[in-house]
């Protein structure tokens, strides 16, 4: 039963969530042999706030 934690900043659709979801699934499936009803994956996501690269928050990029 793999799974997998994707982190993101937050703003993502839904339908851009159900597509991500389905291409790991379909990774997982292929590349481990699991089934698809044994993948789980969550989306952690975090406001652009919370969130800094090279010292700069993502909301003020």
């Amino acid at each position: 039963m793999p799974e997998v934690i994707v982190y993101a900043v937050e703003g993502r659709t839904l339908e851009q969530k159900r597509g991500l979801v389905r291409d790991i699934t379909d990774a997982v499936v292929k590349n481990f042999g699991a089934a698809p009803e044994g993948v789980t994956i969550q989306i952690v996501e975090a406001p652009k706030t919370d969130k800094a690269k090279g010292g700069v928050l993502f909301s003020e990029r």
